[in-house]
């Protein structure tokens, strides 16, 4: 169960900030899904920080695209891409208006919901796996592109928001390489997670696709 004293909403002055110092920020942040069927609360435990023009292995780093939009519009609405041809990931939009920062929620444990989530992920072998990878996190909310560009901050119902939760005291943070990104962009140690946290995913480095002949 969430406190009391931790429902309250963030404001969109905690995403208005430099990409990496709002994604170690968010770890112990809720992230409430409202659906049809009721709420699901997530305790995020795992991000990735990307950093637009700056960073080689963000989705904005050659500019706006129909796809990457909403990451160069105001801060604290979710962008929802597609991958690999089956799998939606979810971040949430930093930093001032124009500039393209992003945070990928990669992990989390669910702490609110979790019978709506088992529903959506059937192959987990218990509840710590619920959301336990970015396509998992995404696919346990029922998040796909519809919900790109929610303003998580916007008053009153949203299908999404993040409540304050209780922030993870600094020496329990770690960081380290992103998973799976390729180039120049994958020796930033830009991933972020709780030590210890069972919902974590494993760090997987980049394997390049091959193509079927």
């Amino acid at each position: 169960m969430i406190a009391s004293s931790d429902r309250t909403p963030l404001p969109r002055t905690f995403f208005d900030r430099p990409v990496l110092e709002v994604a170690p920020d968010l770890l112990g942040r809720i992230l409430v899904r409202t659906t049809p069927d009721g709420p699901i609360a997530l305790r995020l435990t795992e991000v990735e920080a990307y950093d637009g023009p700056n960073d080689p292995g963000s989705h904005a780093y050659r500019g706006p695209t129909a796809r990457n939009g909403v990451m160069f519009g105001p801060p604290g609405h979710v962008y929802v891409y597609f991958t690999y041809g089956m799998w939606f990931c979810m971040n949430l939009v930093c930093g001032p208006d124009g500039q393209a920062s992003a945070v990928l929620l990669r992990a989390g444990e669910v702490v609110e919901g979790a019978e709506l989530a088992r529903k959506r992920r059937l192959s987990a072998r218990n509840d710590k796996e619920l959301a336990k990878g970015p396509a998992r996190l995404a696919t346990a909310l029922g998040v796909d592109r519809a919900l790109d560009g929610t303003d998580a901050c916007a008053p009153g119902d949203t299908p999404l928001r993040i409540l304050t939760g209780t922030p993870i005291a600094p020496d329990q943070v770690r960081n380290g390489p992103r998973t799976g990104v390729a180039g120049d962009g994958g020796v930033h140690p830009w991933r972020f997670w709780i030590a210890n946290d069972p919902t974590v995913s494993p760090y997987r480095a980049h394997v390049p696709r091959r193509r079927s002949s």
